[in-house]
């Protein structure tokens, strides 16, 4: 039997493999797209009045509003905190290379439950936080149950999917590109915003949509230290579905949540991304939504 006789057989068997996992992925995320695309237009009574509904409804709008303020400012916190500690990656020697990259993925290792917990901790009333506002003259400042509790955490939890995409493109950059701009004439400064932020403008946007999508979908953080006056897209879905019952206007505002991260991380891999992001946004949506 000839190899090219035998390459047809191969690719058939290579679809047999891929079955189960094919059937998996249709029927857990798929099925389920598919019924809340169903229920979002009304079910066979075809109506568009759920989507319209969003963007009248006062309710809707403001959290929609607060929830893209949240995320805009933790995914700005992020890479400016990001930033600065992936280049200080690139820059040490391989043995503190190691201590910075454990630094990064500890969070991974431990619980979310425990990390907002420990938040909880420190932002309550009577906490460190407040006793340390207290010793410099300012009263009475807890943060527990605000937005700026919750958008302070969600930066401590998010910053590792700025960090990693950052390191990742950082790392490959050569130094060399610095130097011989510097050679011609360059300053530094000069030879860093025309050599060096280019070359690692793919790892920033990478970074910025996996913060910014994954924010807009964050529950347990804002379930947790915020509050229901203060709520967010999450937790606005998870009332509709579990104590009002509209899985219909549930299933329209979560589509647009879908499809607003579908457009950035589309809109990433165009300038410089990468499309993989879907995988991770996915992977982390399903772990951190009720």
């Amino acid at each position: 039997m000839t190899l090219l006789s035998r390459a047809p057989r191969v690719r058939s068997l290579n679809w047999v493999l891929l079955a189960p996992a094919l059937a998996l992925v249709a029927g857990v995320l798929l099925l389920p797209l598919v019924q809340s695309l169903f229920r979002s237009f009304g079910g066979l009574e075809f109506t568009l009045a759920h989507y319209e509904r969003l963007f009248t409804d006062g309710v809707t709008l403001t959290v929609l509003g607060r929830t893209a303020g949240t995320a805009a400012i933790v995914t700005v916190v992020t890479v400016l905190l990001g930033y600065p500690y992936a280049y200080l990656m690139t820059r040490v020697g391989p043995r503190l290379r190691g201590v910075l990259l454990v630094i990064v993925l500890v969070p991974f290792w431990t619980s979310v439950m425990a990390r907002n917990f420990a938040w909880i901790v420190l932002l309550q009333r009577g906490g460190p936080v407040q006793n340390f506002f207290d010793a410099l003259g300012a009263d009475d400042v807890v943060f527990y149950g605000t937005v700026v509790g919750v958008t302070v955490a969600m930066s401590q939890v998010l910053l590792p999917f700025m960090v990693l995409p950052l390191y990742s493109t950082l790392g490959s950059i050569d130094r060399k590109l610095l130097l011989a701009a510097q050679g011609l004439g360059s300053s530094p400064l000069a030879a860093f915003w025309k050599v060096y932020w280019p070359l690692s403008r793919s790892g920033v946007v990478s970074g910025l949509i996996l913060v910014f999508t994954l924010s807009l979908g964050f529950y347990v953080t804002p379930a947790l230290l915020g509050s229901p006056q203060q709520s967010l897209i999450a937790q606005l879905l998870a009332q509709r579905t579990t104590q009002l019952l509209d899985f219909a206007g549930a299933s329209a505002l979560g589509l647009l949540v879908l499809a607003v991260t579908l457009v950035l991380v589309v809109w990433a891999n165009r300038i410089g991304g990468t499309i993989s992001a879907i995988g991770v946004v996915a992977t982390s949506k399903a772990k951190d939504t009720p």
